[in-house]
């Protein structure tokens, strides 16, 4: 092999490998957009010291956000400050929760989904007494109720 030959392997080995190693580094801050940068911008200095699996949630969110209308940014704004007020331990117990809902099958989770859709459906009081009522049950009681619901016996089988 003549040295031309093996500089021409190395050329296309670097090339071939190139791609893989900047997936591994995630996002640059530069092949982000304008608008993302924008919208980014408190994360510019420390860009390059997160993860890539943060930095791709981060633009994700970032798009969501430009795709948004006012009303839908002002209700986002709420929520992130009701999120930032609550205790640390809870949001801890919200996020082992959510890893939970995730790692369900789908039909589960679609159960889950449509059983939350029904109770936001009701009237504001109904939702408040039922509330009540689950939170004056034992735990026993609790069991008995989440097994008449999955089975289509409980509330919400309408």
């Amino acid at each position: 092999m003549t040295r031309r030959h093996g500089l021409i392997i190395m050329f296309c080995i670097s090339v071939l490998t190139t791609p893989a190693w900047a997936d591994r580094n995630g996002i640059s801050w530069g092949d982000l957009n304008q608008e993302e940068q924008r919208v980014l911008q408190p994360f510019a200095g420390r860009w390059d010291q997160l993860q890539p699996e943060r930095r791709e949630h981060l633009r994700r969110g970032a798009e969501r956000w430009l795709k948004m209308g006012p009303e839908e940014k002002e209700q986002a704004r709420q929520r992130l400050k009701r999120w930032q007020q609550l205790p640390p331990e809870e949001r801890e117990l919200i996020r082992r929760r959510f890893t939970e809902f995730r790692s369900l099958p789908p039909q589960e989770q679609e159960r889950i989904r449509g059983r939350y859709q029904w109770f936001r459906s009701l009237p504001p009081d109904e939702r408040r007494e039922l509330r009540e009522k689950w939170r004056n049950m034992t735990p026993a009681q609790r069991h008995d109720l989440r097994q008449q619901i999955r089975s289509g016996r409980g509330h919400g089988s309408r």
